[in-house]
């Protein structure tokens, strides 16, 4: 009969998770990664074709006028890659806090070669503009978009950017190639963005142009990063194109009866004597009224 192991303290659990780094550490020294090796790997991963290539970026534009600028990344894609290809790794992400607002992931990323770790929270919002929360399906997608963001945060603070930086700039230049003819490209971003609720006339303020003609490789390539922002929770169409959410016609109805009683309740004149004095009847005054008789609009 076999003997059922049992961890009975949280001690025990720490001691099992030492080893086991402990061993990691140990194969990782004993096989030591080969950098030219892992940057070719990285570059052959990520060029495989101009899809995958954009899928390595993202793009946010912040501000407004002279103060407008474009931010740009590695998104969790090409951390994935990095991380694959870099070996001798470990990363892990977990939520580490749920407040009722925000939710808090936290992700840590250890290089067994130097002994070198990095751990990162990002939090996201689990509320609405009215602050209602979101539903329990919506606060575990933004949990797990919460928790990618953090993965790739951890991982490109283990691996140095000076390591990185020319395949980088070598994967963007893939990914504005010209596979496809610009026309074709062009129409595919304008495409893609129709069917997530924004409109042309909100790209063209998005991007500062004037036409769907002016969209040249590089604005393909930035739309492409904003895709790939969005996708992962780094923002939101809302947020980005400022898309107003449309009213239903019960809503509007009840505004415009509120607006009516506002502004009945300024023109009405309350009477000086409310009180009959024959029979002793207090009587409704002029703005009383007023709010009786339109109590009832907008149901």
């Amino acid at each position: 009969m076999s003997e059922v192991i049992s961890i009975s303290n949280a001690e025990t659990l720490q001691a099992l998770n030492r080893a086991e780094i402990d061993i990691q550490i140990a194969t990782a020294k004993q096989y030591p990664r080969e950098i030219n090796k892992v940057l070719n790997t990285i570059e052959t991963y990520a060029t495989m074709d101009v899809e995958t290539a954009e899928d390595c970026f993202y793009a946010l534009r912040r501000g407004s006028g002279d103060d407008r600028s474009v931010i740009e990344g590695v998104s969790v894609r090409l951390a994935e890659i990095f991380a694959g290809a870099w070996g001798n790794i470990r990363v892990q992400t977990r939520i580490i806090g749920n407040d009722g607002r925000t939710i808090t992931a936290q992700g840590v990323c250890h290089d067994l070669e130097t002994n070198y770790a990095a751990s990162v929270e990002v939090k996201r919002r689990i509320t609405n503009k009215s602050g209602i929360t979101f539903s329990e399906d919506m606060q575990v997608v933004t949990g797990n978009a919460a928790s990618a963001i953090a993965f790739r945060n951890a991982v490109l603070k283990v691996i140095p950017k000076a390591v990185t930086k020319k395949i980088i700039n070598n994967i963007k230049q893939v990914a504005l190639g010209q596979s496809i003819d610009l026309e074709t490209s062009r129409q595919r971003a304008v495409d893609h963005f129709k069917k997530i609720g924004v409109t042309e006339q909100q790209l063209l303020e998005y991007l500062e142009i004037k036409s769907i003609s002016d969209i040249d490789k590089e604005k393909v390539f930035e739309l492409r990063s904003l895709s790939n922002a969005i996708k992962e929770g780094t923002t939101t169409v809302t947020e980005t194109f400022k898309v107003k959410v449309q009213e239903t016609p019960s809503d509007t109805k009840k505004d415009k009866a509120a607006e009516k009683l506002k502004e009945a309740m300024k023109e009405a004149k309350p009477k000086t004597e409310t009180v009959n004095k024959e029979t002793g009847e207090i009587t409704q005054t002029a703005t009383e009224q007023t709010a009786a008789d339109l109590s009832n609009l907008g149901k």
